[in-house]
């Protein structure tokens, strides 16, 4: 739309308001229509940046080789003891793994038949050598419980020591452990308080040789659904659902729950962030134009072109995304603005008839209004050439939107006005005049105190922090991020590793090992033991011992109640008359015989408590002593598809030394990796590169929309001097910006820089319509009607965009907050910079209406 349509769509619109209206309402239920049938979201963050940047394709290229490592939900089950966390792991992977609706995969790295078998040859030979040590010195216990993993087994386990203990063979203090343990345990089942055992515990005897990590990782690929805010919902309480009445606790994270969290922490509140936002902006629009139609008007109109700016979104990208609906807060920060120009101007025209009113209010400013849509228009679409696909889909959108903005403000806004008729007011301007003369009487002073502000936002410049780590954009208390947060302290299980494809994984990983920034690399050969022939001599020398000890010929059938009453009474005799006076004897003995004189609940309570960790030990006893000697070759399938590609390309995965957390740490390790490694990827690569491609993004945005509103404005203006009159308030306003910043601590981030665009925009649309009014040789600026239009247009926008201060997503209220700042600093900057910077009249003209 050129500047001189604009007085003439305006003339148009109150010569045929109803037209004007209709057509207007079928434009908007049209896209109403198309919008409501098109709308689509895809919520894949992955697809925020173009497949075409390097890092994405090093990326892509991992995650195509190895499908089954992407899009997961990391199942963490905790256990009170290494058994209780076997058992709820085993028992929820066997659920999930029939659930073939909500899951495409299930598995269990930390619990493969290989490793179960295998594993104990992946540590030391000292480590080989205690373990099986600890195993020996256990036989005595295991081989009763194996022949008969009971309730009445333990006992007759326990009698058979006691025997030997009344007969002088053994002492008392060979089962003074076990004895005060099972006391302990079997006198709250008596009590009926809850507790724990663990067979693996007691055996170990402290010695951290036997006892496997209370934790379990469960892996799930769930089957995903891009169209919903969230797409692993529907996976994540079927999990949820699964791991009921599991004696462990069960936990959610991974790349699946920590999106759809993300979605729901800035769902939260948003009830209170809307109407925050809505109550703000219709407030101080009636403040600006004190009068319930003109704000009626301008809501219909904003909201209009939203429904119109939405549907040609859709239709212009096919699919809003998680950056570009952000659309719709710049679009009623803008839109809003045009309206507010145009119905002050239209007030301060005063008691003519308000069809002239409006005629003179877009002879007077439709020239700026034109420019500045066109302008702003610009600058957003500036970001289309960028990496950055969010932000690009949210540059054409934004565009479309500043036209649509114009034409409905231009047209539906004079037809509402003339409809619904206000009451003239006259000129609305601002009680300024002695500012006003202030400013230009002290206008070189003014100017060099900007200048030594800009001096010093500029020497603060290198202190401005860009966090380039996402997840410090979450809510810290949501159960993935608070589970991310305790994996990533295990340097063992830490997310920030990287991963690279190479066809010489050897040789790459013998050039990592020796990086002083990776404390651990792993590859498929990381499963090939070393030192096989002493650790295999270990292990076949413990399972000679203790083979018939865990394989007995004849397992006892499982007692009837009876005869477990019978064994308990049996043992706690027994404890009375061997150990008459020791304290953790006489207790297990008074717990036995609570519970032989109990209901058959307590006792199966008690077995319960004794038995199922029972087997999980005697299992995994007999699964490692069949260790045997592993090759490359004798690999199983399915781990080497886990590091081996089809056509020959392996997979070698590195650990950061030092704070997997630290940013300072993870720089180092990315940048020592990738001069050794440079397709590397992975997530330590992902969250810095995405910054980086994020950062350059807005930085190419920023030079090609300064250049193209530079040019439109000299093509308009013809005059440089007053193109840097124009720009010069919004650069200075964004320096201003980021040195309040660094005053306050507040990083940038991938949520608050999208605050910038924003400024921008706003921005050059408030000094266009100073230096186009000043040009036309108005005077008195800070007393019009103009000023009075800018000073509420910024404050509807600040407040409105302010309130997102209040979201529980801490990514969206660093973006409040950073657009409270920037539009506070583009408002100063406006009537204070702006008016100094200009000075008197261009030439002889009448005041600004």
């Amino acid at each position: 739309m050129t500047l001189s349509l604009v007085p003439d769509a305006v003339a148009f619109s109150v010569r045929r308001p109803w037209t004007t209206i209709a057509v207007a309402l079928a434009v908007v239920l049209g896209a109403g229509w198309f919008a409501s049938t098109h709308f689509a979201m895809n919520t894949d963050t992955a697809t925020l940046i173009a497949p075409t940047v390097d890092w994405r394709r090093d990326e892509i290229a991992v995650d195509t080789a190895f499908p089954q490592n992407r899009d997961l939900i990391a199942v963490v089950v905790d256990g009170a003891t290494p058994e209780a966390a076997e058992i709820a792991a085993a028992t929820l992977a066997k659920r999930l793994a029939g659930d073939t609706v909500h899951f495409e995969t299930v598995r269990r790295p930390d619990a493969t038949p290989f490793l179960q078998r295998n594993g104990l040859l992946l540590g030391s030979t000292e480590e080989v050598r205690a373990t099986t040590a600890a195993l020996i010195a256990a036989q005595p216990f295991l081989g009763p419980l194996a022949a008969d993993p009971s309730l009445r087994g333990v006992m007759t386990s326990l009698s058979t020591v006691l025997t030997g203990v009344g007969a002088g063979t053994a002492k008392l203090s060979d089962i003074a452990k076990p004895v005060a343990a099972l006391g302990t345990a079997l006198d709250a089942v008596a009590n009926g308080r809850p507790t724990t055992f663990s067979w693996i515990d007691l055996f170990d005897a402290g010695s951290g040789k036997l006892t496997p990590p209370r934790r379990r990782i469960v892996l799930v690929q769930p089957r995903l659904d891009y169209g919903a805010l969230k797409p692993g919902e529907a996976a994540g309480d079927a999990i949820r659902a699964d791991a009921k009445g599991l004696d462990a606790r069960i936990r959610l994270t991974g790349a699946v729950p920590l999106a759809d969290e993300e979605f729901a922490s800035l769902a939260d509140r948003a009830w209170l962030v809307g109407g925050v936002m809505l109550g703000s902006m219709l407030v101080i629009l009636w403040w600006a134009v004190r009068s319930l139609r003109i704000v009626a008007a301008i809501t219909l109109v904003t909201l209009g072109g939203l429904v119109v700016t939405s549907a040609i979104g859709l239709a212009a990208v096919g699919k809003f995304n998680l950056i570009s609906v952000a659309f719709i807060p710049l679009f009623v920060g803008l839109g809003v603005d045009f309206g507010i120009q145009l119905s002050i101007r239209f007030r301060a025209e005063g008691n003519i008839e308000p069809a002239a009113a409006l005629r003179a209010a877009a002879k007077g400013l439709g020239g700026a209004l034109a420019l500045a849509a066109t302008a702003v228009a610009l600058g957003f679409a500036a970001f289309l050439p960028t990496a950055y696909v969010g932000v690009s889909e949210l540059g054409i959108i934004a565009a479309c939107g500043m036209v649509v903005a114009l034409a409905l403000n231009v047209t539906l806004l004079p037809a509402l006005l003339l409809l619904f008729r206000p009451a003239a007011r006259g000129n609305p301007g601002l009680p300024l005049a002695r500012a006003e003369t202030w400013l230009l009487t002290h206008r070189r002073a003014v100017l060099w105190a900007f200048a030594g502000l800009l001096a010093i936002s500029i020497a603060l410049l290198p202190l401005v922090r860009f966090d380039f780590n996402p997840y410090h954009l979450r809510a810290a208390d949501g159960e993935a991020m608070a589970t991310l947060t305790d994996l990533t302290r295990d340097p063992d299980r830490t997310p920030n590793t990287i991963d690279l494809l190479t066809r010489d994984p050897a040789a790459v990983a013998a050039r990592l090992s020796r990086l002083p920034e990776v404390r651990q690399v792993a590859s498929l050969d990381s499963f090939v033991p070393d030192d096989q022939p002493a650790k295999l001599a270990l292990v076949a020398d413990a399972r000679d011992l203790l083979d018939l000890t865990l394989n007995p010929f004849d397992v006892a059938p499982a007692p009837d109640d009876d005869a477990t009453i019978a064994a308990l009474r049996h043992t706690a005799a027994q404890l009375r008359e061997v150990a008459p006076a020791d304290p953790a004897a006489t207790r297990l003995a008074g717990a036995l015989d609570r519970i032989a004189a109990g209901p058959p609940a307590m006792r199966a309570r008690a077995s319960a408590l004794l038995v199922a960790p029972l087997n999980v030990l005697l299992d995994q006893t007999r699964a490692l002593l069949l260790a045997e000697p592993v090759t490359r070759a004798t690999l199983p399938a399915d781990l080497r598809a886990d590091w081996i590609t089809a056509d020959g390309r392996a997979r070698v995965q590195a650990f950061p030394a030092g704070d997997p957390e630290d940013n300072a740490t993870l720089k180092r390790f990315v940048a020592a990796v990738l001069a050794v490694a440079p397709h590397a990827s992975g997530a330590a690569v992902s969250i810095q590169a995405a910054a980086a491609t994020i950062a350059r993004a807005f930085v190419l945005a920023s030079i090609y929309g300064l250049a193209a509103i530079s040019l439109l404005l000299f093509f308009v203006l013809r005059s440089v001097r007053e193109v840097l009159f124009t720009l010069a308030p919004v650069v200075l306003s964004g320096f201003l910006t980021l040195a309040t910043c660094v005053l306050i601590g507040q990083p940038i981030n991938f949520a608050n820089i999208i605050a910038f665009p924003l400024l921008f925009g706003v921005g050059v649309a408030f000094h266009i319509y100073f230096v186009m009014a000043w040009k036309d040789g108005a005077a008195n600026l800070l007393q019009s009607s103009l000023a009075r239009a800018v000073l509420f247009s910024a404050l509807a926008t600040g407040t409105a965009f302010g309130s997102l201060w209040l979201s529980h997503h801490p990514g969206t209220a660093s973006m409040g907050k950073i657009l409270m700042i920037s539009l506070a600093w583009t408002l100063v900057c406006a009537l204070v910079f702006e008016p100094a910077l200009l000075g008197p009249a261009k030439r002889s003209g009448a005041d600004y209406r």
